[in-house]
């Protein structure tokens, strides 16, 4: 077997975001761009030399097109042993269970999670400690550092493998497994929730689901998990076949993409019991009741609350955690249950010190992720089976357990408005007018609203001691509202200023307002604030969740 070094030049551009590096398929299918880009990774994730690789990918287009390559590039690298999911799928909690089970080196992931696919698409591709959770930025600065000076690459001169069924190759000394994508993940799920008490009620069509795939990762993990283990009806899944753009569609579960199930479950007493959708790579869910969302941080609230309901969670948690922009519903559970509430900036890593050190179970952000501690990833399978096996608990509807949450704890009425496609020196401009203007607005009245904290979110991780800085501009009112503003890490062309709404009502008989009109007061102080008119000739924002 022959190793080739192949000859090749920086590209200023791999520097990875939150999720790691995303970019158009046209960029990563330029001469030597994913190479060098492995490349790097390589030279930093030296532990790989030897060990296991975890391997696999959403789906969307050039999935099995980079697989080869990094395949190639593994053996190059004296990697020992890869698993790497039939037909280069795996989800992305799929992979964080297979690193942590087999006690694998790390894994490579590669998505761009809720973005487009397609040949117009986009592309990733990131990186998992053995951990199990995506790189810290210390290991990601390092990657990008070092692909600044690359000059060459290392690939094996082999044949490409066939991924189709399952299957071992040996490679020179590297084991090349083909393994079955979801088995490992299911049998988890079964660990963890009571799959007897939601096949009850699924099996005798008792309680009616619909979960949409988004003809995303999740198709296959829903088919077997769903309807193959809990009985639920052939008709229960929809979008379930993964495709290379996603059917066309946009893989965000959300209220604005995931159209069909949304108007599946708003058709009145005929709709199913529960809705629910995930995203490109596996790790977002968005959850409804009939006629009824529930937004994402009240979701991690009503799990915080009603965990040791549940048989996987009955010893209680050892804390939570939340990202800045997601709402203080869970910090108002955290007080009652007398357990730590973490906030973190935005990214799935932050969670990972904190759950690896035991300080919490729970963890969620408002941008449809939601985990625990069973891996060291966002899970948008788990979060939908934790719901289902709460409902079969509490013998309540989805709304009916939200509202009882309302009742106790009071209602955040939440929204998010992103102003995409931002011309990125603008936007820039934009936050560091609003960094200074902050240093002068706590104690001054807004629209009615005084202003109790405002600053610039910076954190101190309570484990390593690590600071990171500039993660959001934060303004906190006396009533407890609050905005929060902050940049996009995980879009491919311009920047999306993301702003996050907040009021908080303890008063029941409020908690039927419509969200934006609860949420006027804030809406107008954030777009004065901003100055969005002037800066970006905004009026309204592109996309409101």
């Amino acid at each position: 077997m022959n190793i080739q070094k192949i000859s090749s030049t920086p590209f200023s551009d791999q520097k990875p975001g939150t999720s790691g590096l995303r970019k158009k398929v046209t960029v990563f299918q330029t001469a030597h761009y994913l190479e060098n880009f492995v490349q790097a990774i390589f030279n930093v994730a030296t532990e790989l030399k030897g060990n296991m690789l975890i391997l696999g990918g959403d789906g969307r287009y050039y999935n099995t097109s980079a697989i080869q390559t990094i395949l190639k590039m593994a053996v190059a690298h004296g990697v020992s042993h890869i698993k790497v999911g039939t037909n280069g799928l795996l989800s992305t909690p799929a992979v964080s269970h297979l690193i942590r089970k087999n006690s694998a080196a790390g894994g490579i992931i590669l998505t761009a999670s809720h973005n487009p696919g397609g040949p117009a698409g986009d592309f990733g591709i990131k990186f998992n400690s053995a951990n199990g959770g995506p790189a810290e930025t210390k290991f990601t600065d390092q990657v990008y550092t070092g692909s600044q000076h690359i000059n060459q690459y290392s690939i094996a001169e082999i044949d490409d493998v066939a991924l189709n069924e399952s299957g071992t190759f040996q490679v020179g000394d590297t084991l090349i497994e083909i393994i079955d994508p979801v088995c490992d993940y299911a049998d988890l799920m079964e660990e963890i929730f009571d799959f007897d008490k939601m096949k009850a009620l699924l099996d005798g069509a008792t309680l009616n689901i619909c979960f949409d795939a988004m003809h995303a990762i999740t198709g296959p993990y829903a088919t077997e998990i769903f309807q193959r283990r809990l009985g639920a009806s052939n008709d229960s899944i929809i979008n379930a076949t993964p495709l290379e753009d996603f059917g066309g569609g946009h893989p965000d579960p959300n209220l604005i993409y995931a159209k069909e199930l949304v108007e599946r479950l708003y058709r009145g007493e005929e709709s199913p019991d529960l809705g629910a959708a995930s995203d490109g790579d596996g790790d977002r869910y968005m959850l409804l009741g009939k006629s009824f969302f529930v937004n994402p941080s009240d979701c991690l609230a009503i799990m915080t609350a009603n965990a040791h309901l549940l048989s996987g969670y009955k010893q209680g948690l050892s804390g939570v955690a939340r990202s800045l922009p997601t709402s203080r519903a869970v910090d108002k559970v955290a007080a009652k249950l007398k357990i730590e509430c973490y906030e973190t900036p935005t990214g799935w890593k932050y969670f990972g010190n904190l759950l690896d050190d035991q300080r919490i179970t729970l963890c969620g952000e408002e941008s449809f992720g939601g985990g625990s501690d069973h891996i060291r990833e966002k899970d948008g399978i788990w979060a939908v089976l934790f719901w289902l096996n709460l409902i079969t608990v509490k013998q309540q509807s989805v709304e009916a357990i939200t509202r009882a949450h309302w009742a106790e704890f009071g209602r955040h009425y939440y929204s998010r408005h992103d102003y995409e496609g931002l011309e990125s020196g603008t936007a820039e401009q934009l936050m560091k007018g609003l960094r200074e203007r902050v240093k002068r607005l706590k104690g001054e009245t807004l629209n009615g609203h005084t202003v109790s904290v405002s600053d610039d979110f910076s954190y101190i991780d309570p484990v390593d001691h690590s600071v990171t800085n500039h993660q959001g501009i934060r303004i906190i009112f006396d009533d407890e509202s609050r905005i929060v503003f902050r940049l996009s890490g995980t879009g491919t062309e311009g920047a999306t200023l993301r702003v996050y709404l907040e009021r908080y009502e303890a008063n029941p008989d409020l908690h039927d307002l419509e969200t934006q009109a609860a949420l006027a007061d804030m809406i107008a102080i954030a777009v004065d604030l901003a100055e969005l008119k002037a800066r970006c000739g905004r009026d309204q924002p592109d996309i409101i969740t």
